[in-house]
């Protein structure tokens, strides 16, 4: 089948009337594609029985328009990631859980064609010069590829798709990733304008509690978001995306979210938000923070909240803040108000582990006080079982919402189990 399959697609092209089909709709040139494909398999001389002739020209149109084997992937909404390892090994995420789908490439040279075609479509570029991209498909889903010589067994693709509909905070905690009470105290923070930091390992949710949390924003409030490929959907009227750009084929032109954030205090934002803090941007975000533009936001990989904000640290001496440590500390104490931590447990499910308070700095260090977390008490029969507790902590930041007219019920502060979601 893979065979016939390749032959009719070689006959397709060499028998399509380029001239005419860049005249035409995408929608008729596929319904003529469709029946020539079908007219194609009749010449064979093959008999074919119905559902593979159907298996045959879905499986051929996909390859002229589409993502090729790929397409029908892209179908199940349940799958989060797809992870192309060689041609006939391609894995997906389920509801957390990795599996190897039965979906195929012929050969190298087929998955290299549909690599080249997301990164064409893209508007970037990948070859030997330049054997590694990241990219974004017209849904939103953020792809990254990588090729020999850099990648020794072969062309390597990973896309992370994002749900069709941004799901909101009473979604994820009925899906069990964080408690109401939770819920209730990220939508005060962000309606106070306090500046967070959502983070967590790579695939955990850090984009879509961001997205989730989002809501809370004032719906006048102009918020500028920075980011390598945009995937952020928030909720706003006032929203201005502004994407980094890669070198050009000479090697120059590249755009680095340091570049867009100095740029960005200059467009008169309320708030700033970087779709993802990981270098040197991290001092002008600091900058900002400190510096009148409150309620800002961004994601940061770590493998908890505290260290998160000693990764910040390290970004922050890296990008050139020559200052003693407990001054650096000082300004990083001065700028965050609050850390989000995610995780993902053994069974796959994500949620808020962790929630922290950040405070003045001492002698060893910043004040972080864990408001919230997640506290795992074993596993049955593969699914990890336990529940979100408060610590008894009061934030000091409470004061300050309050004295805007925000409250949170002080029940979501009391010692012990909170209300979980309905899936927990």
């Amino acid at each position: 089948m893979d065979q016939l399959r390749r032959e009719l697609h070689e006959r397709l092209l060499a028998t399509l009337d380029f001239a005419a089909a860049s005249a035409m709709k995408r929608e008729q040139l596929v319904a003529q594609c469709d029946a020539r494909v079908r007219e194609l398999i009749d010449l064979s001389g093959r008999t074919v029985p119905a559902e593979m002739r159907a298996q045959l020209v879905r499986g051929v149109l996909d390859d002229v328009f589409g993502l090729g084997p790929l397409e029908p992937l892209f179908a199940d909404g349940e799958i989060t990631d797809i992870l192309v390892v060689s041609p006939d090994r391609i894995f997906v995420e389920r509801r957390g859980q990795l599996r190897q789908s039965e979906a195929r490439f012929r050969d190298n040279a087929h998955l290299l064609h549909v690599i080249h075609r997301i990164v064409r479509n893209a508007g970037r570029r990948i070859d030997e010069r330049s054997p590694m991209v990241d990219a974004r498909l017209a849904d939103g889903s953020r792809v990254n590829a990588i090729i020999p010589p850099l990648a020794v067994d072969g062309p390597q693709l990973s896309i992370r798709r994002f749900p069709e509909r941004a799901l909101d905070l009473d979604r994820l905690v009925d899906f069990g990733t964080l408690a109401p009470a939770t819920a209730d105290l990220l939508r005060a923070a962000v309606a106070g304008r306090l500046n967070i930091i959502f983070s967590g390992g790579a695939g955990v949710g850090k984009t879509t509690l961001l997205n989730a949390a989002s809501a809370s924003l004032g719906p006048h409030e102009r918020v500028i978001t920075i980011e390598d490929a945009a995937e952020l959907r928030l909720e706003g009227t006032h929203i201005v995306r502004l994407e980094t750009r890669a070198a050009n084929v000479e090697g120059v032109g590249a755009v680095e979210p340091r570049d867009l954030l100095r740029n960005a205090l200059r467009m008169r934002p309320d708030r700033i938000i970087i779709g993802e803090c990981r270098g040197a941007e991290a001092f002008d975000m600091m900058q900002a923070m400190n510096t009148g533009h409150e309620g800002s936001m961004t994601t940061l990989h770590s493998n908890s909240a505290r260290d998160a904000i000693y990764r910040l640290e390290s970004m922050l001496a890296m990008g050139g803040m020559d200052m003693p440590i407990r001054v650096l500390r000082d300004y990083v104490a001065s700028a965050i108000d609050l850390v989000v931590h995610l995780t993902r447990l053994p069974d796959g499910r994500r949620v808020i582990n962790e929630v922290i308070e950040v405070g003045e700095a001492g002698d060893e260090g910043l004040r972080m006080q864990v408001i919230h977390r997640y506290r795992i008490t074993g596993s049955n029969e593969g699914r990890t079982e336990g529940f979100f507790e408060a610590t008894g902590v009061r934030p000091a930041f409470t004061e300050y919402l309050e004295s805007r007219g925000i409250h949170i019920d002080a029940r979501a502060f009391a010692a012990g189990k909170l209300e979980q979601g309905s899936a927990t």
